[in-house]
């Protein structure tokens, strides 16, 4: 499967197994989404299930909390990463204080959608990276998968918590990795990182599609001699504090990568993490791989934002070498 089939089959399962949940959002019936993620899902479900919704975020987020406080477990879809930010007084006035506000008397089983990151030569407001903006946000949990297989289990285990989610879908590579994915139901834990690689010289934390730019400067580091540990962190929030401590006291070194803008990132509270948690180990000041600190440049200036393979094996070279 790409990342897209994988999707939608957890989106297929969950449908057939539990009457309580409807999918909706801009595109996201009729047609199956802009990048097609939910297609077929109406023809096989009907109407009332799956369909499309007016261009307005913030209703659509608004009625899918209503949604969830009635009993349903709506999964809506914002059709791009830039048009999430008029939804953003919901998401933060409503959805994450609806548990906390009622006393733990209404919980909110929804989860937020929509495709985001750079690497498509696309126009303003198609390229973001805003998950630390929602990071931020005390009673929402962030989830970014890098492969199909985590893109199934994740929405799956998102669809059954009792929590509000943002599930952050890396545009770049919907189709561009294929993977064999199981049939059946299964979950993979939300908070949770991931080792995809065991080394010894330096920790490279990064996900979405930053993990395959990861992998290709992990050919070049090997070439150099230089072993690198590589960790997807697959939920940014809750993250995994203790999978980043204990690779750092082995490594001594962490280089941070991931697409959005440097200036008060994950990366930073990875740093945080980094020094706060394992400070003594440290043999080189920890390092991020981030996008400047602007807007994503249009199609023609955009690879000078983006992270390459490349800079990233340059950074972990000068790294290690400190």
């Amino acid at each position: 499967m790409t990342i897209v089939q994988a999707i939608n089959n957890a989106l297929d399962i969950k449908l057939a197994e539990d009457k309580n949940i409807v999918i909706y959002g801009e595109d996201t019936g009729f047609e199956g989404g802009v990048f097609r993620v939910t297609e077929g899902l109406q023809k096989k479900y009907g109407a009332d299930r799956v369909f499309d919704s007016p261009l307005a975020e913030s209703a659509i987020v608004g009625t899918g909390l209503g949604m969830a406080l009635s009993g349903l477990r709506p999964v809506v879809e914002l059709q791009f990463d830039g048009f999430t930010y008029p939804a953003f007084d919901q998401i933060i006035s409503h959805v994450s204080r609806m548990h906390n506000r009622t006393r733990g008397k209404y919980k909110v089983p929804m989860v937020i959608r929509f495709p985001y990151g750079g690497g498509i030569n696309a126009l303003e407001h198609h390229s973001e990276s805003p998950e630390a903006f929602y990071a931020h946000i005390p009673g929402i949990k962030v989830v970014i998968p890098s492969t199909p297989h985590d893109a199934k289990g994740l929405m799956i285990s998102a669809i059954e918590s009792d929590d509000p989610i943002i599930f952050m879908e890396p545009k770049r590579i919907y189709r561009a990795i294929k993977q064999e994915v199981a049939d059946d139901k299964f979950s993979i834990p939300i908070g949770k990182a991931k080792v995809l690689a065991e080394g010894t010289d330096v920790t490279v934390v990064a996900f979405g599609a930053m993990i395959r730019e990861c992998q290709k400067a992990l050919v070049m580091a090997k070439e150099a001699g230089i072993s690198v540990e590589l960790i997807d962190l697959r939920t940014i929030y809750p993250i995994d504090k203790e999978t980043i401590t204990r690779s750092v006291e082995k490594t001594g070194r962490i280089v941070i990568v991931a697409e959005a803008p440097t200036g008060f990132s994950v990366g930073a509270e990875l740093i945080a993490i980094a020094n706060e948690e394992a400070f003594l180990h440290l043999e080189a000041p920890p390092k991020r791989v981030m996008g400047f600190d602007t807007i994503v440049p249009l199609a023609r200036g955009e690879h000078f934002f983006m992270q390459t393979p490349e800079k990233i094996f340059y950074e972990i070279e000068r790294t290690v070498k400190f």
